[in-house]
């Protein structure tokens, strides 16, 4: 199986990736990072912390990253789902949408919701 973490440059997404990467050395399974905003952030290679990578990004073709991101834990069969978080208004969450949201109600495997420290 495979853990899967939505990736953003944003310190909410660091905060999934280090989260993400302590779940797979857990349960001893590989991880994929993929990067919700389309490009590729420090590759360090095939392995992260000693835990196998795979790096994916969101069709070029396709406005809908959460929509691929979704897909692409269905087609890798994630095991667990990372995800950062940050705390947001009312009306910011009607205005904006929530991704986080989308994906936790989504999401065919369980999910894991990340705050950083100051969240």
């Amino acid at each position: 199986m495979t853990v899967i973490v939505a990736r953003t440059s944003t310190p909410e997404g660091e905060a999934a990736l280090a989260a993400s990467l302590e779940e797979a050395r857990r349960r001893q399974e590989d991880l994929v990072v993929f990067n919700l905003e389309g490009t590729q952030l420090d590759p360090e290679g095939p392995e992260l912390q000693g835990v196998p990578v795979t790096f994916r990004l969101p069709d070029a073709r396709d406005r809908d990253a959460v929509g691929d991101f979704l897909d692409a834990a269905e087609e890798v069969g994630a095991s667990a789902v990372v995800i950062g978080v940050r705390h947001r208004s009312k009306v910011g969450k009607f205005l904006l949408g929530s991704t986080a949201q989308q994906i936790l109600l989504e999401a065919n495997a369980p999910v894991i919701a990340v705050k950083t420290p100051q969240s």
